[in-house]
């Protein structure tokens, strides 16, 4: 596979600008530069002009990856051998993001499942923080604010 991918930059020269082999070598590369990390989280769409389009479940993914744009776009080009892409959109859609983890068989558990066990560690992560206020009436208010801070995130009032 490693050979495989070496060749793409290879491949590339000799097509020279054919717009379909230059967005499935941006795909390509995407999913390389991205890793194991971010492979299921986000799935590359489509590329227009050299625009890389990236779908991903939130914004606060979208803003973390706007700011890391500038070294994936580094890595994909690197490894396409040439400037391939020179930008990345990144556009919310939660679905394709999903749809592409169906496909490719990365939820362990159902959706509604992974919600609740990242709830479950975030509550562990509180009651650790709350065990080291010794205070036992600022640990209480602490408690207090941070399971409502979480259900207004779950969306209960």
């Amino acid at each position: 596979m490693e050979d495989l991918f070496k060749s793409i930059p290879l491949v590339l020269r000799a097509m020279g600008t054919a717009p379909e082999v230059a967005e499935a070598a941006a795909k390509a590369a995407w999913k390389r530069a991205a890793g194991d990390g971010l492979r299921f989280t986000t799935v590359p769409v489509c590329m227009y002009q050299k625009t890389l389009v990236v779908a991903v479940p939130d914004a606060g993914w979208r803003k973390q990856l706007e700011e890391m744009s500038g070294q994936l776009l580094f890595r994909i080009n690197s490894l396409l051998g040439q400037a391939v892409v020179t930008y990345i959109e990144f556009r919310i859609d939660p679905s394709a993001v999903e749809n592409h983890r169906r496909v490719f068989g990365r939820y362990k558990t159902d959706p509604a499942e992974e919600r609740k066990s990242a709830r479950i560690t975030g509550q562990e992560r509180l009651g650790k923080a709350a065990r080291s206020i010794k205070d036992e009436r600022l640990r209480e208010q602490f408690l207090i604010a941070a399971g409502c801070c979480l259900n207004r995130v779950d969306g209960e009032t």
